[in-house]
């Protein structure tokens, strides 16, 4: 989309205004500098680290009307640089990033159509990814039932590279060819539990390059207890079906437990299982757990060495932790120590077991926040890797990996009208 045609659109809407009930909007700048040593995988004998500074620019546009609301949402990614200082065309355009309508039927019933974040608990399954400049978003058609103390949402999407008048020759793999989910969340007191049903549907080609459809079910809850100092949580999730013609058996399990030993102080013990898969294990049959739509990142240390983009169909994970948080008027520091061990065995280059060690990471972060639309974030991460890891890293004698970053969000509200 051009920058004319967006102008327009934005003129369009706000000469709407006198006829709606609800209307506003909201832009976020969000420039991020990072140095990468060794961030995402260990950083090897000839690799150098790099740095570079990456933006996010969103424009949010709400809309209500009565039983009515819709969102538009469109942003620009880009990194510093990519584009020339004269140019006449973006590298990356305008992308709809949310572009969704939502209608109520009664004061319970509503559904909602369009691009939209999917997002539930604590985004382990389902999350926005915020992290990403691009985030994560979903075209899909989502039934939701809301009462005091549940909240039922069932949700459904079909994609396709185009609008196509047959059946395509290749195989669709942009993401999953299909999805129906059913999200069931009920509270009471001090108790909040989630129950999930989610399938998925991917297709890929044979090996007679026949095109094949296989679905992967992930289900399992999401449960937490709060009280005045403390709170715990606990997600189990089974996930199986078939993928890419294999059998698939995998777990996922977590629990964490939240204490507040002062005002501003907090800590957080926890410990994740996610199945995984012996390197020595000859059959077809899949038991490596993948958080599929998660925001991974909040997870398995900042640093990103797991599931974000890679280590899957693996080892799996073991994941021993502890979080202290403090919190003092506009400043918020955290720190966060992992101990990560393998969850399936690995082998070394002579087939023999190795130790399940896979090293371990520091996270330390800080945010400030200037005034109400601008929030200041910092981080620094080091990675201590094992043999193990280097190992299924496929980087001996990897270097020292550690990972900085400063990010700015400015986000003002540009206009309101009720």
């Amino acid at each position: 989309m051009s920058p004319q045609k967006l102008l327009s659109s934005l003129f369009f809407l706000l000469g709407c205004i006198a006829y709606s009930q609800e209307f506003d909007a909201d832009i976020q700048l969000r420039p991020r500098f990072e140095y990468r040593n060794g961030y995402k995988n260990l950083l090897k004998e000839n690799e150098s680290p790099t740095s570079f500074i990456s933006q996010r620019s969103r424009l949010n546009i709400n809309f209500k009307k009565e039983n009515l609301v819709t969102k538009l949402s469109l942003q620009n990614i880009r990194t510093w640089g990519e584009v020339p200082t004269i140019a006449t065309n973006d590298k990356n355009g305008i992308q709809v990033y949310e572009a969704w309508a939502q209608y109520a039927f009664d004061s319970k019933w509503s559904a909602r159509l369009g691009r939209q974040i999917i997002s539930y608990d604590n985004q382990r399954i389902f999350g926005a990814i915020d992290w990403l400049q691009q985030g994560q978003s979903h075209d899909a058609a989502v039934v939701k039932f809301e009462n005091k103390n549940t909240n039922l949402d069932i949700g459904f999407a079909l994609n396709a590279s185009a609008e196509n008048l047959v059946a395509p020759a290749v195989a669709y793999t942009t993401t999953y060819k299909n999805m129906q989910y059913a999200h069931y969340n009920f509270a009471r007191n001090n108790l909040n539990m989630s129950l999930l049903f989610l399938n998925t549907a991917y297709e890929y080609s044979d090996a007679a390059n026949d095109i094949k459809l296989d679905y992967k079910q992930t289900f399992g809850t999401f449960i937490t207890y709060k009280k005045t100092k403390w709170n715990t949580d606990l997600s189990l999730y089974q996930q199986t079906g078939k993928s890419n013609g294999n059998t698939l058996n995998a777990l996922n399990a977590a629990i964490n437990f939240n204490y507040k030993l002062t005002n501003n102080l907090q800590a957080t013990i926890g410990y994740e299982y996610l199945s995984g898969k012996d390197q020595d294990d000859s059959n077809s049959k899949l038991r490596s757990f993948t958080p599929l739509f998660g925001t991974n990142h909040a997870f398995n240390g900042l640093m990103d060495y797991f599931y974000v983009g890679n280590h899957i169909n693996n080892v799996g994970l073991k994941d021993a932790y502890l979080k202290l948080s403090y919190n003092a008027q506009k400043w918020q520091f955290a720190l966060s120590p992992h101990l990560f061990h393998a969850a399936a065995k690995v082998l070394d280059e002579s087939s023999t077991k190795m130790n399940s060690n896979l090293g371990s990471e520091i996270d330390f972060t800080t945010s400030f926040k200037v005034q109400k639309d601008i929030l200041v974030q910092a981080g620094y991460s080091q990675f201590f890797a094992t043999k193990t890891l280097e190992r299924l890293k496929s980087a001996p004698d990897s270097k020292t990996n550690n990972w900085c970053w400063i990010m700015v969000n400015i986000n003002p509200k540009i206009f309101s009208s009720k």
